[in-house]
């Protein structure tokens, strides 16, 4: 595994994201995925899957200290005393005593952002979160809570693939050392049909899916989270470190269309 530093932290270049995994396929994965060498694994309270990844890091091999957990809030637990209440409750699903990161999963502007973000800093401080952020913030709404709130800001998490442009993102998290994830990485599969990431992964004896989580971690301050179940893909999300993409190679990824946002509930921001 190869790691990507941001504020000084070492997070891990690829990680585990577990969307929609539950019951026994989702603690199967994730021990799975610890036992090939993962030590990033993501999920949320919406996810319905915190107590089975706690289960699943329990009866790891793998140190706690050694992992890279994150965990998001759900937007309409943004009030102040719902954020800690909460935050206890999936702290005690994950049978943890912290998380590596804490992220407001989306905004919502009926809860007080500052307020929200203070009682983050207060899990923060008592050891149970050691580092908050945000998920689908786009670029003003990162702003406002990096620059003006003055929140310390350690990751935004965004869809993030060949067919859906963040360089504006990317631009501000490179310039303020912020971490950038990619989640829905391979676009729910649709890397898989493209003929440019076909071509490019025939070159080198890769996928589609292969070039297109290879070509955002080339990027700085990028990891990324493809969710996976079955041994196969657990394998080939981290089978990516042993080449590069060429110059070329990359302009052709980044020359693809890229209006393509496939994660876009009623409740999302205006994006940028």
């Amino acid at each position: 595994m190869q790691y990507k530093n941001v504020q000084g932290i070492d997070i891990p270049e690829i990680g585990l994201g577990t969307y929609k995994l539950h019951d026994r396929e989702c603690s199967n994965a994730v021990r799975m995925a610890l036992e090939m060498g993962y030590r990033h694994i993501d999920t949320a309270q919406m996810y319905k899957n915190e107590r089975e990844i706690g289960e699943a890091l329990g009866v790891s091999n793998v140190s706690r200290e050694d992992i890279f957990l994150t965990t998001k809030i759900w937007h309409t637990n943004l009030d102040s005393e719902d954020v800690l209440q909460t935050t206890e409750e999936t702290l005690r699903n994950l049978d943890t005593p912290y998380v590596d990161l804490l992220l407001i999963h989306w905004p919502n502007d009926q809860y007080d952002l500052r307020k929200t973000i203070e009682s983050m800093l207060v899990l923060r401080d008592q050891g149970k979160a050691m580092n908050i952020g945000v998920s689908n913030f786009p670029l003003s709404m990162l702003k406002e809570v990096n620059d003006e709130i003055r929140a310390p800001i350690f990751c935004n998490q965004v869809e993030f693939h060949p067919f859906l442009d963040q360089l504006d993102l990317l631009d501000y998290a490179m310039e303020k050392d912020i971490l950038l994830t990619a989640y829905s990485p391979l676009a729910q599969g649709k890397v898989m049909e493209n003929e440019v990431l076909q071509e490019i992964g025939e070159t080198h004896g890769k996928s589609p899916a292969q070039i297109s989580l290879r070509w955002l971690i080339e990027q700085e301050n990028v990891v990324a989270i493809p969710k996976a179940s079955s041994r196969e893909h657990l394998e080939a999300n981290i089978d990516i470190f042993d080449f590069e993409l060429s110059d070329e190679e990359f302009d052709r990824i980044d020359r693809l269309e890229k209006s393509e946002r496939l994660v876009n509930p009623s409740f999302a921001p205006n994006w940028d």
